[in-house]
């Protein structure tokens, strides 16, 4: 189309409304997975999408059944770690009637109007569109994977400083967080905390919000993501995997709806990368209970053989969306 712009009919979206409403359950999210990967169709892609959606805005305890699924039926093996004992058969949240436009306002927008800031204000709207009472499901949820419960247990993060990390020896740990944030003018941590009310969020989800604030960067590097725009999306999936970091639920679901609506052949490119890193994720040790603190004087090679972090194995060029941005 000229305008760039999304044009969808209402049945199709009156259609992924009341797919993303019920659900499916994990045979059917299997099954996508393999026709996606062996014949991939603009309407699987958006049934998929409509199931991420699902998890994301009205049952938080379907999120690990579901990504397992479709991952095993996409990539043709098991995730192969132990199930998350969330409450799948749990009743889902009705979506409020205000969530669907503005999930259709972004689709509607054109590609060059949603830049990454805009992306990210996007999705945070969204996550303040669910009911009520989704956000005590998100907690309880986020507190059946892995070692969760023992990182809650430890309280509210204190701050990093980047003194601390300027300290460190040359080819630590905290030396390399200390020179992604200084070379590349980030904040030591991805939003202010208080800003944005995290510190007064119910437990555990201000815990869980404020930890990965500050973390996210450092699992770039700790779990071999890099800073690009196709890693911003595979970082999201490992996050996910990790604890159900409810933002990046939301985040893919709304990734993933504007690629099957806009550009569904883009499914090929996304799903092998949200995939592979949410498989990453599984069966990467749970990192959300680590003290940094303790080993920022490590090298890095030492931290992941001391955590059991393998890096990620990118399936596409980690910059490949700047390649073609600067070939165009």
């Amino acid at each position: 189309m000229g305008d760039d712009t999304v044009r969808t009919d209402k049945s199709d979206r009156a259609g992924f409304e009341a797919l993303a409403q019920a659900g499916a359950e994990d045979d059917a999210a299997r099954a996508l997975g393999r026709r996606l990967k062996a014949q991939p169709q603009a309407a699987d892609l958006q049934a998929l999408s409509a199931l991420w959606i699902h998890g994301a805005a009205a049952a938080p305890e379907r999120i690990p059944g579901l990504y397992d699924a479709v991952a095993e039926g996409y990539l043709g093996e098991p995730v192969g770690v132990r199930p998350v004992p969330t409450d799948a058969a749990a009743r889902p949240e009705r979506i409020a009637e205000a969530f669907w436009p503005a999930l259709w306002a972004l689709l509607d927008e054109p590609r060059s109007g949603v830049e990454a800031v805009s992306l990210t204000t996007r999705t945070a709207a969204l996550a303040g569109l669910v009911s009520p009472g989704l956000p005590p499901r998100i907690g309880r949820a986020a507190l059946c994977y892995p070692d969760t419960p023992k990182a809650v247990a430890q309280g509210y993060p204190r701050r990093f400083t980047l003194e601390a990390l300027a300290r460190c020896p040359p080819g630590s740990l905290g030396a390399t967080f200390h020179a992604l944030i200084v070379d590349n003018g980030f904040d030591l941590e991805v939003l202010d905390r208080e800003a944005i009310g995290v510190d007064k969020l119910p437990p555990p989800l201000d815990y869980l919000n404020a930890r990965i604030l500050q973390c996210h960067d450092l699992w770039h590097i700790v779990a071999g993501y890099e800073t690009t725009a196709l890693h911003e999306v595979a970082i999201s999936a490992f996050q996910l995997a990790q604890f159900g970091h409810h933002y990046s639920a939301m985040f893919l679901g709304m990734v993933l709806t504007r690629v099957a609506f806009e550009r569904p052949e883009g499914g090929a490119l996304m799903l092998p990368v949200i995939l592979t890193a949410w498989t990453h994720g599984r069966r990467t040790p749970p990192l959300l209970p680590v003290d940094w603190e303790a080993i920022w004087d490590r090298p890095l090679a030492d931290v992941r053989a001391q955590l059991g972090v393998a890096p990620y194995a990118s399936p596409f060029p980690a910059d490949l969306f700047e390649q073609l941005s600067a070939a165009a």
